[in-house]
């Protein structure tokens, strides 16, 4: 067991909550190939336009999110690494990811 001195700081009275230090993410491994599709699994009906397997940076993904979600015209989230868009906007997420240099594949039906 830990003694006391040995157990990580998480807050300090005198410098107040303590972060830990970000550790740099390597994008996710894939197959190299994007993929969009639609899911409205536990949305009560609502469709939502995923794509995964996008290999960028969070922070990347982060950008990308909000520029597709700007040229879709409508809300979007980034969640576990994968882009959820509101709506189906497959067709026009295809053709923008390719113009963007993605290999990138429709999934589901």
């Amino acid at each position: 067991m830990k003694s006391f001195d040995d157990l990580d700081l998480v807050y300090s009275t005198d410098q107040g909550r303590i972060r830990p230090e970000k550790k740099e993410q390597a994008p996710p491994k894939g197959d190299g190939i994007v993929r969009v599709g639609r899911e409205t699994k536990g949305r009560k009906g609502k469709g939502m336009t995923v794509i995964t397997g996008v290999p960028l940076h969070p922070e990347g993904l982060r950008d990308l999110t909000r520029k597709l979600k700007q040229k879709c015209g409508t809300g979007g989230t980034l969640k576990n690494g994968k882009i959820e868009i509101q709506g189906d906007h497959r067709d026009l997420l295809v053709a923008e990811l390719e113009v963007l240099g993605y290999t990138v594949k429709r999934s589901g039906g």
